[in-house]
């Protein structure tokens, strides 16, 4: 006897929140309920390498800043090393005291996000091929069903970023603009503005990774 088989039906997708700031960035919220926070301050007086801060804002297809978002970054340190069991890079050193890793949401008044790190080095990659200093972002979102993959790079790298593999791989040059962040010496610590555009005509490049 052959019995047939019950297929259940695809379970709706979900965006993420409203409670995402609650779960994932809980002070931000109002909820002070974890005793070790994940933050946006990456880096203290004992990290290696030049301090910076990183700021900007994801913009949607109407030109409107979300307060909503979510943004989570991961980095090399100042020696071009990832602070992980799975980098097997052999030049520069691990830093124990910088993490590389770090979470942030947008401001519920301003829309503008902060980061404070250092710069990144230079990282060796696949095939002997070295990647100019970025930084890895992931943005989530209401009204973004997967998170959104991309890099933001430094203006002031032009060398490095001439022949960086990945920033090589968009075929339309003008579009590797929306991955390079512009340095602003006007403060005591230098600031690199980095806004995301999620859709229209200056949408920055995203990666499915």
């Amino acid at each position: 006897m052959v019995q047939s088989l019950d297929y259940l039906k695809e379970t709706a997708s979900q965006t993420a929140g409203p409670y995402v700031h609650i779960g994932l960035i809980p002070k931000q919220a109002g909820f002070d309920i974890f005793e070790n926070n994940f933050t946006n301050i990456m880096a203290d007086e004992n990290t290696r390498g030049e301090r910076i801060i990183i700021e900007g804002r994801v913009i949607d297809g109407t030109g409107t800043p979300l307060r909503d978002a979510l943004l989570e970054i991961w980095q090399a340190n100042s020696d071009g090393r990832y602070n992980h069991e799975l980098d097997r890079q052999k030049q520069g050193q691990i830093d124990e005291r910088f993490r590389g890793w770090g979470r942030a949401g947008t401001d519920f008044d301003t829309a503008v996000y902060r980061f404070e790190t250092i710069k990144p080095g230079v990282v060796s990659g696949r095939n002997g091929l070295d990647m100019a200093p970025h930084i890895n972002f992931w943005i989530v979102a209401r009204g973004i069903n997967i998170g959104l993959n991309t890099r933001m790079y430094f203006a002031d790298e032009q060398e490095a970023n001439a022949t960086d593999p990945v920033l090589n791989l968009i075929e339309q040059t003008e579009r590797r603009k929306t991955l390079i962040a512009n340095r602003d010496d006007s403060g005591p610590v230098p600031v690199y503005r980095f806004d995301i555009v999620l859709q229209g005509e200056n949408e920055t490049v995203f990666f499915d990774v």
